[in-house]
C-alpha cells in the first residue's frame, strides 16, 4: 500500500514571495537578535573644555597654515607665468590652457595626484 500528499513551498520572507504579514515579525525577530550598538561620536564622549580646547587648537593650526601659505604665494607671485613649484611632498604645475589655469598637484610621497581647473 503506498500514500502519497501534495506539498506546497512558501517562503516566509516577504522579500522573497512570503507574505506580508511576515514582516513585522521578521523585523522585531532581527532586532532582538542583533547584539550590535553603534558607538557614540567621538564629539559626544568629549567635556565642553576637551570640546573648546579641541577647536582653539584648530584654529591656530588654521591661522598659522594660512599664513605660511599666503607668504609662499607672496614669494611666489600671482601665478602669472607657468611653472612647477614645490611645497614639501607636493609638486604644484601651474600653467594656463584654453579651458583656464590648470593647477596640477602631485603628493610625491603617496603618487596621488589632483587637478584644478580655474575657468576663464
Amino acid at each position: 500500500m503506498c500514500f502519497s500528499q501534495q506539498y506546497s513551498y512558501q517562503p516566509l520572507n516577504p522579500a522573497f514571495g512570503g507574505s506580508y504579514v511576515n514582516y513585522s515579525w521578521l523585523l522585531s525577530s532581527a532586532t532582538v537578535q542583533n547584539g550590535y550598538t553603534a558607538p557614540g561620536s567621538e564629539r559626544e564622549q568629549q567635556s565642553d573644555l576637551d570640546q573648546f580646547g579641541q577647536s582653539l587648537n584648530s584654529q591656530i593650526l588654521s591661522q598659522i597654515s594660512r599664513t605660511l601659505l599666503q607668504q609662499q604665494i607672496d614669494g611666489i607671485g600671482n601665478f602669472d607665468e607657468p611653472g612647477t613649484f614645490t611645497f614639501g611632498s607636493l609638486a604644484v604645475e601651474v600653467f594656463e590652457t584654453g579651458e583656464g589655469l590648470v593647477i596640477n598637484i602631485l603628493d610625491t610621497s603617496t603618487g596621488e595626484t589632483t587637478q584644478v581647473v580655474v575657468p576663464n
